[in-house]
């Protein structure tokens, strides 16, 4: 074959691929319910809130490196509120939906929200031009980041059956966000057979369920019991697992008043031991200020130094023997513990039957109207773009691969680079890699209750880089304190008075 042919055929190929690729995206353009790009400005579509504390200024620009648009967050320190009615309202109930859009912290995220706010319809009591803190939402989610936050909320809204009221329900142990300035792209996934899925650049992070009393706070559905608030521990309860052996006696040669330390009467004076010089003397290159008044200001003396005759010797001044510890020492007595013959657990109250509890076979949300960016930040350099609703996941990655995927590789790549230039392969990017790899450490399920506790440590390793060594101590202590507690064990289960 001619090396013509070959280059005709490559085209050829290339030509398919393009034409596949360009056919694959018009077609995922075509499925999605919404699809929101920036290219063109926003103003004639999104509807800013003429509130006055909304102050914020939305602009339409480019991603820093790209030519592609997104909506920015122009300013710190600003409220910015900004809406868009979706022409039907999406149902969240018997089909899969997936929630999908992108951000870019391009000055980084140090206390602010970027998060979008899927609204109710507005039968629920909201204006779009009035839009703010209050007006009804189904779903919240997105990154959130200050101080001990550091999370993707996931955060929807149900109707409780029974009382008629909204109630919040928080994604329990959420995964905390990327702290680069890398265009990111977060996606819900509400599946109809109760599951969501929370994807960070298309790898899963979070799998839950929505009825699982495990994975939301509070759960949706309320337990079937609870403790009976009017039942009291009876007096006789005993909650002692030890107590004092009551047959135990002092030793006769228990000396309680023996001292923890005594002087050391086998310890000599070290040769050359300087009994005659001061540890400290006046500095002699010191000199009394000129406008040094002694009347008003005192007899001037000089200031001390160490005594320079002192460095070579054992040491200086008068010797006293050391002290060390007692031999005889055995502190206060104490009689040994013993089994409590009259042990009845540690108790709790019975529990009766939940007069709220009600049960529910899957999730009544409220459909989505429109979307909305609600949210207070001290940063500016926030940029949203490519914002999704599908029912298709497919749908959600092919806009990842087509439209995310090559900007994020652009900007990692000029990432290196930059870290590269600045040194960061040495000190620096060992401190990156340590304080990404705590973060990850503390979303470890079994840490969640100590879960703020480490961010606040590794968070204070961040604002002071020279102390990364010092934090990874810190947070491996914690941790270990932790685990320690789980195989020691802590308080007692409680023990119901029903059981006994």
């Amino acid at each position: 074959m001619g090396e013509p042919k070959r280059i005709y055929l490559r085209i050829f190929a290339l030509l398919l691929f393009i034409s596949a690729s360009s056919f694959q995206l018009l077609r995922a353009f075509d499925d999605a319910i919404f699809y929101e790009s920036f290219d063109e400005d926003f103003e004639d579509r999104w509807i800013v809130s003429q509130k006055d504390e909304y102050n914020g200024v939305w602009k339409h620009a480019k991603s820093e490196g790209h030519d592609d648009y997104g909506l920015l967050v122009s300013e710190k320190v600003r409220k910015y509120a900004i809406v868009k009615e979706l022409d039907e309202a999406v149902g969240l109930k018997d089909e899969t939906v997936v929630l999908q859009f992108e951000t870019r912290l391009q000055n980084g995220l140090e206390c602010g929200g970027a998060y979008l706010k899927y609204l109710r319809p507005q039968e629920a009591g909201w204006k779009s031009k009035e839009f703010d803190n209050e007006s009804p939402y189904s779903i919240m989610f997105g990154p959130d980041k200050c101080g001990a936050t550091n999370k993707v909320h996931f955060i929807f809204k149900h109707k409780n059956p029974k009382s008629g009221e909204y109630v919040e329900h928080h994604l329990k142990n959420p995964p905390s966000v990327p702290s680069d300035k890398l265009s990111h792209v977060y996606t819900a996934i509400l599946k109809s057979d109760n599951e969501l899925q929370i994807l960070i650049d298309g790898e899963q992070k979070k799998k839950v369920n929505f009825l699982s009393a495990d994975d939301f706070e509070p759960p949706l559905i309320p337990p079937k019991t609870i403790p009976d608030s009017d039942d009291k521990k009876p007096e006789d309860w005993d909650e002692r697992e030890k107590i004092p052996d009551p047959s135990a006696v002092k030793p006769d040669d228990w000396d309680e008043d023996a001292p923890l330390e005594i002087v050391d009467e086998e310890a000599e004076k070290p040769e050359g031991w300087l009994d005659n010089e001061p540890e400290e003397i006046d500095d002699p290159e010191a000199t009394k200020p000129e406008d040094w008044d002694d009347e008003e200001d005192g007899e001037w003396e000089a200031p001390k130094i160490e005594n320079p005759k002192c460095e070579a010797a054992p040491g200086c001044g008068e010797w006293k023997r050391p002290m060390k510890r007692n031999p005889a020492y055995k502190g206060k007595w104490h009689a040994p513990l013993i089994e409590n013959p009259a042990y009845k657990g540690i108790w709790k109250p019975r529990d009766i039957p939940n007069p709220d509890y009600f049960e529910l076979k899957k999730p009544d949300f409220e459909p989505i109207a429109a979307i909305g960016i609600e949210i207070w930040t001290m940063q500016d350099g926030i940029l949203f773009d490519n914002i999704l609703i599908s029912k298709d996941d497919k749908i959600a990655e092919s806009y990842r691969e087509t439209r995310w995927k090559p900007k994020f590789t652009v900007e990692k790549e000029k990432q290196k680079e930059e870290d590269s230039e600045a040194g960061s392969s040495g000190l620096a990017g060992f401190q990156k890699k340590v304080f990404d790899l705590l973060y990850k450490i503390a979303d470890i399920p079994f840490l969640s209750a100590y879960k703020l506790k480490i961010y606040d440590v590794i968070e204070k390793g961040q604002e002071q880089p020279n102390l990364t060594v010092g934090i990874v101590v810190a947070v491996v202590v914690v941790i270990l304190s932790i685990f320690l507690r789980l195989i020691f064990g802590g308080k007692k289960k409680p023990v119901s008075s029903e059981t006994i």
